[in-house]
């Protein structure tokens, strides 16, 4: 078995990289002596996924965060979303700040799990996420994931926390940590939504998610009840509710999922979603990296690639 390890020694500000030997050493255990393929800017991991695939390689372990698993994949599509090679499987090994398709996988809770799943032959079929919206350069995006895609204050927090030098060594906690000074500094914008190509009006937002698992950012239960292999995506937005009521209301019921309740969030379900504003930039973070801005457009493409599990 031909296997690829793709490694982010810059991920968790650079925890991933003193962890290396560690891992490789466990990779090691169940695959044979392995080489790792380091990458050395954003983007990197899609590159070196391609060239691999293109040599044969057909296992792909990404040692990294959200962000590189993201990469990886990406690597691995062709532009409608299409497995190039349909034996493609990627399996990640949790090493950033967020690694939140391993929890929906089980393999935080048990650290052995994610090695064993990187040489079993068992698979797993998840959806994809295709999402087109406006890069911060102007130039139109589409990229694929699998996790969240988050705009307004959501990726706000995304974005600031992945620029802190000293937060995102704190891992999962940098989030949380995060989460009140931009809560109190942020403006909510006006959105205009469509689910399925029926228009469910404008509505000032702080923040929309729509997701293909349950959690996100750090273990919180954003989207209760979703499921990566359902063929259909989550949607949770907040609005009309006041800066010290998303902290003190919303925020400390996200790690339990009852915030749902909360009258000012709102939830749907769909397999196709557009968001638009004329209002000020409103940020699109997708599986923990910023992607662009509205206009964004979202849709599920069901069972799209296929995960190593145990």
């Amino acid at each position: 078995m031909r296997v690829a390890v793709i490694v982010n020694p810059a991920a968790r500000k650079g925890g991933a990289r003193a962890r290396w030997p560690a891992i490789q050493a466990e990779l090691a255990k169940r695959l044979g002596p392995v080489e790792p393929l380091f990458t050395q800017a954003p983007g990197h991991a899609t590159d070196l996924a391609r060239t691999a695939l293109a040599q044969g390689v057909r296992r792909f372990v990404a040692v990294g965060g959200d962000g590189t698993a993201n990469e990886t994949l990406n690597g691995l599509l062709d532009p409608s979303g299409r497995l190039v090679a349909p034996d493609a499987v990627l399996c990640p090994v949790p090493a950033g700040t967020a690694n939140e398709l391993c929890r929906a996988l089980g393999h935080l809770a048990d650290a052995g799990r994610a090695f064993d799943a990187a040489a079993s032959p068992r698979t797993q079929a998840i959806d994809l996420m295709r999402v087109r919206c406006e890069g911060l350069d102007g130039r139109p995006v589409d990229r694929f994931g699998y996790l969240i895609v988050a705009l307004g204050l959501a990726a706000t927090i995304s974005h600031r926390t992945s620029q802190s030098r000293w937060l995102k060594k704190l891992g999962e906690v940098a989030y949380l940590l995060m989460t009140p000074p931009v809560t109190l500094t942020y403006r909510q914008r006006e959105v205009s939504i469509e689910i399925d190509g029926v228009p469910a009006g404008t509505r000032r937002l702080f923040t929309a998610m729509i997701g293909n698992t349950e959690n996100g950012g750090g273990g919180m239960k954003l989207l209760p009840g979703a499921r990566f292999d359902d063929g259909v995506l989550d949607l949770i937005d907040v609005g009309g509710v006041s800066r010290l009521g998303v902290l003190l209301g919303i925020l400390p019921k996200l790690y339990s999922g009852n915030h749902v309740h909360h009258p000012k969030v709102r939830t749907a379900r769909g397999t196709a979603f557009r968001f638009d504003s004329a209002d000020v930039e409103t940020l699109v973070d997708l599986d923990g990296e910023m992607v662009g801005r509205l206009p964004l457009e979202v849709t599920v493409l069901p069972q799209a690639f296929r995960v190593g599990t145990v």
